[in-house]
């Protein structure tokens, strides 16, 4: 009998609610609060730059929160103070999370923006996806490039590599050369700073195309009047060399590679990191090294000085100015020596992942594709359907 009333009570219930009759208290399972029951909108903000970027896109709507978000991702692709001119054009696409009342309860996400640059004549588009296995989303470009910052940085925003990775031979101990004309370019644009030129042949100034002298500021370093040469981009020449000869000296693997910058230019800290060394030491001038998560390690060679309250032990975030491009050392004229080391051992900063932002390939590049055409299409949508007035 207990049996039959159960299912009776059942059948009573199921029967009340197909009605819409039951009453609160015939209920077991609680009732969300609407606070618990979000939901989410997605919006669509265009127009025209007029003052900055920021101020532009606030003014048409995008929350604050997801534009500072937007802004750090574009940075890594543009520069904000010079690629962005009034009157460029501007799309985002954002959402937000509401309570059931109305109310937004979060500052909003992008999930993809474009930006016509008329000053590089270019679009630069940046879209949100979820690489898979990776923890969270992130922007990419369209091309599939993460706009993330890379884990390294090189610690100057331009500079000429005059000397690479790998085996070479020592420039300072090569003979005088004369210049070809793009090396004596630029020694004339870049060689600034405290050299020390003794006892120069007749005739053979400081313009006259010949290489410029060494500089010394360290022990190691040569006496005053010693020749070395000049660099042109990726490639010392040499005497022996340029008069048909052979070149002479003792091959040494170069760890690092030289970035050529005018003298007192700022140098920055390749990534976050503790300095681990920042004294005078031989043969590099005055030195830096920096340690960083992952067993990676930063060196920076021949600098003129350090930057205030760098020392041993310090803690430098990624763009931290460091110190300031200098001759100290064994060097030919005004550089960084930069090196990239990985559990203690020197690696190519040329082509190290590191340095270089993430790239999606395989199904991960084909399914951001997808995404891309699809946002694409939506936003076409758009302009057909306000275009129409409707």
């Amino acid at each position: 009998m207990n049996k039959l009333a159960s299912l009776a009570a059942a059948f009573f219930v199921l029967a009340a609610l197909a009605c819409g009759r039951v009453m609160a208290q015939d209920v077991v399972a609680p009732v969300a609060a609407e606070s618990d029951l979000p939901f989410k909108r997605t919006f669509a903000a265009s127009g025209i730059v007029s003052g900055s970027l920021e101020e532009s896109a606030l003014a048409a709507g995008v929350p604050a929160a997801a534009l500072a978000e937007l802004l750090r991702g574009v940075v890594e692709a543009i520069d904000l103070d010079h690629d962005v001119r009034n009157g460029d054009r501007f799309y985002v696409r954002y959402e937000r999370t509401f309570s059931l009342e109305g109310a937004p309860i979060d500052g909003g996400r992008v999930l993809w923006a474009e930006l016509q640059l008329s000053a590089k004549k270019s679009t630069i588009a940046l879209h949100r996806f979820r690489p898979f296995g990776a923890p969270h989303d992130s922007f990419w470009l369209a091309n599939g490039q993460g706009a993330s910052p890379s884990e390294l940085r090189f610690p100057l925003p331009s500079y000429v590599v005059s000397s690479g990775f790998g085996l070479r031979v020592d420039p300072l101990d090569q003979p005088p050369v004369f210049a070809l004309s793009a090396g004596a370019a630029i020694g004339q644009q870049l060689g600034k700073g405290p050299t020390r030129a003794g006892g120069l042949p007749p005739g053979l100034g400081s313009g006259s195309g010949l290489m410029s002298p060494a500089t010394m500021a360290t022990p190691l370093a040569l006496a005053p009047g010693a020749w070395a040469p000049r660099v042109t981009p990726n490639r010392v020449v040499t005497a022996p060399r340029a008069l048909g000869g052979s070149v002479g000296g003792v091959m040494a693997l170069h760890e690092g590679v030289d970035l050529v910058a005018p003298y007192g230019t700022p140098i920055h800290a390749a990534g976050d990191g503790v300095v681990k060394g920042a004294e005078p030491k031989g043969r590099y001038g005055n030195w830096i090294e920096i340690d960083h998560p992952g067993d990676l390690a930063t060196v920076y060679g021949h600098l003129a000085s350090f930057a205030p309250g760098i020392a041993p032990g310090k803690q430098v975030s990624q763009g931290d100015v460091i110190g300031f491009i200098g001759l100290t050392g064994r060097t030919t004229g005004a550089h960084v020596h930069f090196e990239v080391r990985f559990k203690d051992r020197p690696v190519n900063p040329m082509v190290y992942s590191a340095l270089k932002p993430p790239q999606l390939r395989g199904r991960d590049l084909d399914h951001f594709r997808k995404i891309v055409a699809h946002d694409l299409a939506d936003r076409d949508r758009e302009a057909k359907v306000a275009s129409a007035g409707l």
